[in-house]
Formats: structure tokens, C-alpha cells, sequence
């Protein structure tokens, strides 16, 4: 669509032709047409479309990323998108120093491979961090010894497995840690002179910052090239069954495990009866023994029940419910807890 002149513009215009400084058939003449040189040798298979899409499903991988990470690290991992860009495969290898953390990954059930490449700063505080370090790099970069490739892989098996829900709207892949390369003269998954799409995050984990880089091929994923535009994967994410997905996080809360206490009573002593206390000795609660207990699931009571033994452990017996619009909070929780399973 050509640009819309303003009525200023257009006013100019006017007064041109009819002063004569503008000529008429000058302007049928003249030929507007942009010529663009081509490079058959780098053909734009990735459209900015295509390129924005991946943006899109990498800036959830990032959200993941950051989410989970830091349950291996413990430590807080911010992970977010940079830039998005396409090359050849030649021209990302050539970029690369070594060593260089190269992970493979099989993309099922699509044909063909991406690549995860981690800088080996970032690797080296990784595995500073998961071995109890504060997590910080090498002074000076050196290889990868056996042991710490072993902790590499599982945080790339574990990246790799992430990428299953980013690219849900766009296709249910299955992708597999097939293995990591050091060098990547080992890691020439297609012909140097294949385009692929590159999406940079940045990762920060504290004071140490790197990139993770995702090499997609442009073969890789031309079955679903399609796929990759906005209007698609907007209509794919909202099209989903809501009570499917309301269904899938009921059964997920249902499988979380929670603390249940049966409380036999509470009482207050003395710290010095407290330091002398020896076996055998009786601490009176102030509950009888034909009283009912209180059954608290976390910090809330929930339950009275009657105690008991199944088999051969302690258990309780479920006498009546706390509902919700009872004060059944725990503020008053007492210090000593006389039965827990």
C-alpha cells in the first residue's frame, strides 16, 4: 500500500501542476520500482513473520527457563530473548570459540536437528553452582572433564525437555537430548551453506551473564514453515478446550503432597524440666485420653479424629470436617506435636 499524503502535501501538489514546475506525463513516466539484489547463495527462506513467531515461542522457553533452572541451581536465573536473525549454518560454526557447549537435539517428530549452544562461561558457573560453589567461572577457559560433562548434560536434557510447551500451539514435539559436542567440528548437523534462524537469550545468574543460542535449520522445520506466523499461533493458544485444560490442573493439584499432623495435645514446661527430661518420664497434655484430636493438613485444621493403630503404625479415625467458614487456622498450633504421619 502506497503512503497516504497528507492535505498539506496534497495542496503542494495542486499548486505544482498548476504552476507548471510539475509535469503530468514526467510523473506517468517515471518508474518507482525498488530493485533489490538477491544472494542465491543465502536465500531468505525465514521471513520477519517467521522470525517474530520464534521470538514468541522462545520468550515462553525463557519464562520456563527462569521458572525452572533455579530448582537445580538455587539460585535466582534470568533468562530473556535478544535477538532473532538468519545465516548460514557455515556462518554461526565460524562464530563459535572453542570450547563450546554444543547440545543436539533430536526434534521429533519432525526430520532433523537443532542445536543448543551455551557459552562455556555460563557452563562453568552452572556447574561451579551445582557443586555447591557460589557460582562463578573459570578464570581461564580449559576443557570439560567427564564428571562435569555429566552435570552439563542433565541441565541441557533438561533445556532440551522444555521446549515441548513453547511449541505446543505450533506442533507436540518430542525433543530428545541426543548429545553434546564440545567442538564443532563434531556438530555439523547440515551443509555449511544452509540457512538457519538463530534466537539469542541472554542468560544472568547473578553477577555472571551469557548467551544460549538456538540454532534452528531451515530443513529442520519446513514441513511446519507455515505454522510460524502470529495469526496462527494466537488462534492456536486460545482454541484450546478450557474445560480440558481446567480438567489438567485439577488431576496436577490432586498429585501434590501436602503435611497432615494429628496433634495428641500441647503443654508448657519448664526449660529446666526440659533439660532433665529422661526416658520414661510423663508429660501431662491438657487433653484427656477419650478426647478427640486435631487433624491440621499445613498450617490449617481441618479434621477431629480418634487415634488409633492400622496394623502396625499409629493412625487416626476421621469423627467429624472443619468447613471453610469455621476459624480453623493454625495461629494457635501448638509447640508440641504428639503424632504426625
Amino acid at each position: 500500500m502506497g503512503d497516504i499524503l497528507s492535505q498539506e502535501e496534497i495542496d503542494n501538489l495542486l499548486n505544482a501542476l498548476n504552476d507548471g514546475s510539475v509535469d503530468v506525463e514526467d510523473m506517468k513516466n517515471a518508474d518507482d520500482r525498488q530493485v533489490k539484489n538477491y544472494d542465491f547463495k543465502r536465500p531468505a527462506k525465514f521471513s520477519k513473520e517467521h522470525l517474530r513467531t520464534l521470538e514468541l515461542i522462545f520468550e515462553h522457553y525463557g519464562r520456563l527457563l527462569s521458572t525452572n533452572l533455579p530448582v537445580y541451581l538455587r539460585k535466582n536465573v534470568q533468562v530473556n530473548v535478544v535477538s532473532s536473525e538468519t545465516v548460514t549454518f557455515n556462518e554461526f560454526t565460524n562464530a563459535l570459540s572453542n570450547p563450546v557447549i554444543l547440545g543436539i537435539v533430536n526434534f521429533q517428530p519432525l526430520s532433523g536437528n537443532i542445536l543448543l549452544d551455551l557459552t562455556a562461561t555460563v557452563g562453568f558457573a552452572f556447574i561451579d553452582r551445582m557443586l555447591g560453589g557460589p557460582g562463578e567461572p573459570l578464570d581461564k577457559l580449559r576443557e570439560f572433564s567427564e564428571i562435569e560433562m555429566g552435570i552439563l548434560e542433565k541441565l541441557v536434557t533438561i533445556s532440551a525437555q522444555l521446549l515441548r510447551e513453547p511449541w505446543k500451539n505450533v506442533l507436540e514435539v518430542e525433543p530428545i537430548l541426543d548429545r553434546i559436542e564440545t567442538n564443532t567440528q563434531f556438530a555439523q548437523i547440515i551443509a555449511p551453506n544452509e540457512m538457519i534462524a538463530i534466537v539469542t537469550l541472554n542468560i544472568k545468574m547473578g553477577d555472571i551473564e551469557g548467551f544460549m543460542n538456538v540454532c534452528i535449520p531451515y530443513m529442520t522445520i519446513e514441513p511446519i514453515i507455515d505454522n510460524l506466523n502470529t495469526k496462527f499461533w494466537f488462534t492456536s493458544m486460545t482454541s484450546g478446550d478450557s474445560e480440558d485444560h481446567k480438567q489438567d490442573l485439577e488431576n496436577l493439584l490432586r498429585k501434590v503432597d501436602v503435611p497432615v499432623k494429628a496433634v495428641l495435645g500441647k503443654s508448657q514446661i519448664a526449660v529446666s524440666d526440659f533439660l532433665t527430661l529422661q526416658v520414661g518420664d510423663i508429660i501431662r497434655l491438657e487433653r484427656r485420653v477419650d478426647n478427640e484430636l486435631d487433624v491440621y493438613v499445613g498450617m490449617y485444621k481441618k479434621f477431629s479424629a480418634v487415634p488409633g493403630t492400622d496394623h502396625d503404625r499409629y493412625a487416626v479415625r476421621i469423627t467429624s470436617v472443619y468447613r471453610e467458614d469455621e476459624e480453623n487456622t493454625a495461629t494457635d498450633m501448638p509447640e508440641v506435636v504428639g503424632m504426625e504421619e
